[in-house]
């Protein structure tokens, strides 16, 4: 078995279509992620399949064509945009002696150049062991019995049955770390509805224009890169909307076709974000021609992590993208059956349609919020602190005892949760509005 290089980027990348033609916008997508994760594609070998070979994958004949490309560009390694069982994967490298990668590994790759945070490193630790764990078997040349002799002789433990021990102690520490953060983030999301500050989680497929949406609604200067995966942190920020007052706006990471389910698991309390927000806000790239099918593709990851059933508000960016030959949208907001909007179409990079989606997400983020006037007797003043804190105060009238009357625009339910505190009274406006007619 051929040693591991250590380095390399010149690839060769093949794209198979199991039970169909290759899709030319698939092969694009798993070129870009190459791009992404700094290699350099110096062949394409295409393939189709009624169904996987047990061996290669990709069959003897095809995996021999791949060694002889491979050979002819010397490139250092293969990228399969498949998932490989690991013996595939090795028969492949022993074939080609060269590192073969399938798209998990690939994607793998890529999130742990792009982790910045202590968190987001740890759960790319997490993912790449786990991913390893099941590819040991005689990937390098050290995986040998330990010889014996004089002083050395001993259990007789293979490097191999060593390596896992080691990566499964690892695993055990990892998650242990990262529960205590996930409790951390967990206070932190207690906090936050302690005083019901509504949140909206940015959703969508990667290179969507999410951060740059993100920026533009925010002012923050997240870091916007044209490539997949350009952010893996989230990034929260708190921005005011009118009618609404403070909403959390969390910035996700991006979304792909069939995202390994071992970053899906490591990334979990990331994606908590997603699954505890009020509302999500969808990012859309208005320009791809296969924008249903991403919606589609995103949807089903946020069944996977439980947010399917959350209220969504689809934006369909880069609206400036669309050439006005091929009709060229224009910035608007569609409602829904319900009357609630939808649907918006802006533009991060010109700001057209940003200021009706701020009315959007206000409207869609709050749908059964609603005006009342409350009364509020002197053993109330902390709630009146708490009502102007939350910026849901929109006119009040202190009256001759002390008391106060005041006009809030609240949730229906946090109105009825008022309502239980001392001192708290919905006024009848109608009825107090004949009363000083008659006086």
């Amino acid at each position: 078995m051929f040693e591991r290089p250590r380095g390399g980027e010149r690839a060769i990348v093949v794209s198979v279509g199991i039970g169909r033609p290759v899709d030319p916008h698939d092969t694009a997508e798993f070129q870009a992620l190459a791009a992404s994760a700094g290699a350099s594609s110096v062949g394409l070998i295409l393939a189709s399949r009624a169904r996987p070979d047990p061996k290669y994958f990709v069959g003897s004949g095809k995996a021999e064509e791949i060694r002889a490309c491979a050979d002819q560009h010397n490139a250092d390694l293969v990228l399969i945009d498949q998932t490989l069982s690991p013996s595939q994967e090795r028969n492949l490298e022993k074939l080609t002696n060269r590192r073969v990668l399938d798209r998990n590994g690939l994607i793998l790759d890529i999130f742990s150049q792009r982790a910045r945070s202590f968190e987001g490193k740890l759960q790319v630790e997490l993912a790449q062991l786990s991913h390893l764990s099941t590819r040991l078997v005689r990937g390098w040349t050290h995986l040998e019995r330990q010889k014996g002799g004089i002083g050395l002789r001993g259990p007789g433990e293979t490097q191999l049955e060593t390596d896992r021990r080691l990566i499964a102690k690892r695993i055990r520490t990892l998650r242990t770390r990262l529960e205590k953060l996930a409790l951390q983030r967990d206070t932190g999301r207690h906090v936050r509805r302690e005083v019901p500050v509504p949140t909206v989680a940015l959703v969508g497929y990667t290179n969507a224009g999410k951060s740059t949406l993100f920026n533009a609604l925010t002012g923050s200067e997240t870091y916007v890169a044209n490539q997949l995966f350009a952010t893996l942190d989230p990034t929260v920020r708190r921005i005011k909307l009118a009618g609404v007052g403070e909403v959390v706006l969390a910035d996700t990471v991006g979304f792909v076709r069939a995202l390994p389910h071992e970053l899906i698991a490591a990334f979990r309390s990331t994606l908590q974000e997603a699954r505890d927000a009020d509302l999500l806000l969808h990012v859309v790239d208005a320009s791809d021609p296969l924008r249903d099918q991403r919606i589609e593709q995103v949807r089903e990851v946020l069944r996977g992590i439980g947010a399917g059933d959350i209220r969504e508000l689809l934006a369909f960016n880069k609206i400036d993208l669309i050439e006005a030959a091929a009709g060229a949208e224009t910035a608007r907001v569609v409602a829904g059956a319900d009357g609630i909007p939808a649907r918006a179409w802006v533009s991060a990079v010109t700001g057209a349609g940003l200021d009706g989606l701020r009315q959007a997400i206000a409207q869609a983020v709050r749908p059964n919020q609603v005006r009342r006037t409350l009364h509020l007797a002197m053993p109330a003043a902390a709630v009146r602190s708490d009502l102007y804190r939350r910026n849901a105060v929109r006119a009040e009238r202190q009256l001759d005892d002390g008391s106060w009357e005041i006009e809030v625009e609240l949730d229906e339910a946090e109105i009825a949760k008022l309502l239980g505190a001392a001192g708290v009274h919905l006024v009848d406006v109608g009825v107090a509005r004949r009363e000083q007619r008659v006086a």
